[in-house]
């Protein structure tokens, strides 16, 4: 799960030109840390529905790596 997300994490910096990272701890903000805009938001969420299955911002804002973590795990 982790190694998947960090997948789609990295295809989304790499159509901005961003650096890909290397890991992703939970405490990493989505817009703060990894830099993701509305938009990023929104292929992050289409990425990690297509792959898992569940739409992670349905019961509201998600903000952190951490968050979208447990949300998978509920779902898992």
């Amino acid at each position: 799960m982790q190694a998947q997300l960090l997948e789609i994490v990295n295809s989304i910096k790499r159509n901005k030109y961003e650096d890909a990272i290397s890991d992703l701890s939970p405490e990493l903000r989505l817009r703060e840390d990894l830099n993701f805009d509305s938009f990023d938001l929104a292929e992050l969420t289409v990425k990690i529905e297509e792959d898992f299955q569940i739409d992670i911002f349905e019961d509201g804002l998600v903000n952190t790596v951490g968050e979208i973590y447990s949300k998978l795990q509920c779902f898992s």
